[in-house]
């Protein structure tokens, strides 16, 4: 008899090295070698290396090891936020997100290593001093309080360190994503230098450069992350006997999360794609100005980013296409050739991130000096003065906004396709919800690019305007059409642990905070009392003057309409509503108050900013204090209508509500054949019956 004797069991350390792809795992290095050569090519090309001059050069060593720590502080940032925002959205408790991070921790320490050096090197080229100079220390230290781009830079450098001593300590996605805000600021700081801070268009620049750097960093950071994931899955179980049952089990586990991760990427990547294209365009615009520019150095350099990217692109759209939907299967062929396309996507994102650096280290045809012209408007708000405010400018005007264009596009494009996702599944949606909300993003386009836009920063009943309509009428139209019921139908339930957009929401609908700010009471004192707030204090002046604060404003408008409008007539769920009656009294008590608010401007003599609005140099319109009082008046007047279609909306859904009432106690009635009605008669004959029986009391009579 032949026995065959049984087959040695495979340690796990090297079934998991037969596993790993040597190439997969030297990718990530590889990429930040491929961005460092892609940037040296680049500046040989460019002018990013070149000498400055004989007085003005402070050597070979500072002008190339600035680009190189610009690209070591870019790539280690975007690996920190990529990891993060993994955590934050994409990944279930277990192995791999432990090891992303990990990752992410180190990542941050590096990035806020590479921006002391980038601080330091930055300093030294700007100003032609050698680091080794006897006076480069007290420069450097008049650079970080005086300039600009020095304060920039010590404040990178601090979110970098507060993020390096976080993000090792993170262990779950709340945590994860409130450091990731670190970063993300880091980014919005980081968009405001460069060619966006001296091009023409300041805040069109500003706006393309963050809708262009956030995403590609969250690109580039989210296939580090997936890239962690993926090795972490390969290493994950394998042994021999019971311990081979479970790294059989685990290994299977570990197939799961990389593949749903995959998953989970490929949308999120493909609206970077998406984003990077489109602000690589608008920049173009802004910096190119003809079809012969293209050929210039920076030409060639941003044709050969773009090509790199529709490369990117490409393999994304094989991602998803091939490979997303076949990798729970694990077949081989499979897994391998999504390995070679992530390892490929890596190394050709390394080269993007190289060229980029690239480019803007060179300079872009169109100069960035500011053209000069000294008249007031334009050296307050950087914009010539448009033409008088009358009707019809609101309309015809237009001041391009990139960031608030894509998310009122992308809002609706959502929204309408979470629609047909429910009509898909058979559904209904009421169409009257879908009117409401393309409505009040397609007027949120309008007050933030139109002729509200426009004139805000320049007359302040134009302003007035474009507040009113963001805390009035633009919260009111979203609110009807329930946007936290629709994602909460629309987007499944995670089931693995992690945290999507649904779980995130409903999360901060039922916190402490969410909770707080959604009482009835406390919405009427943040729309009330917010008013005073910001026009009476430095706030107001910071908006106009900052484009952050720009966007701050509206937002804080905004939103905190939407939350004194859903205390009123919110459909979704929210915080306990009051009594009717009661909404009526808490909605005319704030218009009260709106309408004193009114009341105090039409009437005042005091002009608000007055360095601003006094000093604009309008040969048009009004005097500043006359248009002051007129913004009063629109103040008032403009609240009247929403007030009214709010006490309206109140009062149908008051109506409703009885009729529901009524309704659900004539269906109990048909359903116990009347027995409320029938006790309650019966408590009525027994009242009777014991007060005729009593003692001393003739039942006849009606007296008694």
């Amino acid at each position: 008899m032949d026995v065959t004797a049984p087959a040695r069991p495979t340690t796990s350390r090297a079934a998991a090295t037969a596993r790993r792809p040597w190439w997969l795992v030297a990718a990530g290095p590889g990429a930040v070698v491929v961005a460092v050569l892609a940037l040296l090519l680049a500046g040989m090309y460019s002018d990013a290396f070149a000498p400055l001059g004989t007085f003005s050069d402070p050597g070979a060593l500072v002008r190339w090891g600035l680009p190189v720590s610009t690209v070591l502080a870019e790539v280690s940032l975007s690996v920190t936020f990529g990891g993060l925002f993994a955590v934050s959205f994409w990944l279930p408790p277990g192995r791999q997100r432990d090891r992303v991070l990990f990752v992410a921790g180190w990542a941050s320490s590096a990035w806020a290593v590479a921006t002391v050096v980038q601080l330091v090197l930055n300093y030294s080229y700007v100003s032609a001093i050698a680091p080794s100079a006897s006076n480069f220390g007290q420069g450097l230290w008049q650079f970080v309080q005086d300039v600009e781009l020095g304060q920039i830079s010590v404040w990178t450098i601090a979110l970098a360190a507060v993020t390096s001593a976080l993000a090792l300590g993170v262990r779950g996605p709340v945590g994860a994503l409130w450091t990731a805000l670190l970063p993300f600021a880091a980014l919005a700081l980081q968009s405001t230098t460069g060619h966006a801070a001296g091009a023409v268009n300041h805040d069109l620049a500003v706006g393309a450069m963050l809708l262009h750097i956030g995403p590609a960093a969250l690109w580039v950071g989210g296939l580090a992350a997936l890239l962690v994931v993926v090795l972490t899955r390969s290493d994950g179980g394998t042994g021999a006997g019971s311990g081979g049952a479970r790294g059989r089990a685990a290994a299977s586990d570990g197939r799961e999360v990389a593949a749903t991760a995959v998953a989970r990427f490929s949308p999120v990547a493909a609206w970077c794609f998406a984003l990077v294209g489109i602000s690589g365009v608008l920049s173009a615009l802004v910096r190119v100005a003809h079809l012969d520019d293209l050929f210039t150095r920076y030409g060639v350099l941003l044709q050969v980013k773009m090509l790199l990217l529709l490369v990117l692109g490409a393999l994304g759209w094989a991602h998803r296409r091939w490979i997303v939907g076949r990798l729970t299967r694990d077949a081989e062929p499979v897994r391998r050739l999504f390995w070679q396309l992530l390892a490929v996507e890596v190394l050709v994102i390394g080269a993007v991130s190289g060229v980029a650096v690239g480019l803007g280290s060179t300079a872009p045809p169109v100069p960035d000096e500011v053209p000069v012209d000294a008249s007031p408007a334009y050296q307050l708000t950087g914009y010539p003065l448009p033409p008088e405010n009358t009707v019809d400018r609101y309309f015809t005007e237009w001041a391009f906004d990139p960031l608030f264009t894509v998310a009122c596009l992308a809002g609706i494009g959502v929204y309408v396709a979470w629609v047909l996702r429910l009509r898909r599944r058979g559904d209904r949606w009421p169409v009257g919800r879908t009117i409401s909300w393309v409505a009040g993003l397609l007027v949120m386009l309008w007050v933030t690019n139109g002729g509200p836009a426009v004139y805000g920063h320049v007359v302040f009943s134009g302003h007035m305007v474009q507040h009113m309509i963001l805390a009035m009428v633009i919260p009111l139209l979203l609110v009807l059409a329930a946007p936290v019921t629709m994602l909460l139908r629309a987007v499944p339930t995670r089931k693995d642990g992690s945290r999507g957009p649904r779980e995130w929401v409903l999360a901060l609908v039922h916190s402490r905070v969410g909770s707080f700010v959604a009482r009835p009471v406390v919405a009427a004192v943040i729309f009330a009392g917010g008013m005073i707030a910001f026009y009476f204090t430095p706030v107001f002046e910071w908006a106009l003057s900052n484009h952050a604060g720009h966007v701050w404003m509206t937002l804080h408008f905004t939103l905190a309409g939407y939350l004194f409008a859903n205390a009123l007539i919110g459909i979704d769920p929210g915080p306990q509503r009051p009594p009717y009656p009661q909404r009526l009294l808490l909605l005319f008590g704030t218009m009260v108050f709106h309408a004193f608010f009114g009341v105090v401007l039409t009437t005042g003599t005091s002009l608000l900013v007055a360095d601003w609005f006094g000093n604009m140099g309008r040969p048009w319109g009004l005097s500043a204090i006359d248009d002051q009082q007129l913004g009063g008046a629109i103040a008032w007047g403009i609240g009247e209508l929403p007030t009214l279609v709010l006490a309206v909306v109140v009062g149908v859904q008051w109506s409703r509500s009885d009729e529901r009432e009524a309704r659900r106690r004539d269906r109990k009635a048909e359903r116990d054949d009347d027995a409320e009605l029938r006790a309650y008669n019966a408590m009525l004959a027994e009242m009777a019956e014991r007060d005729g029986s009593s003692p001393g009391r003739d039942p006849r009579d009606p007296q008694r």
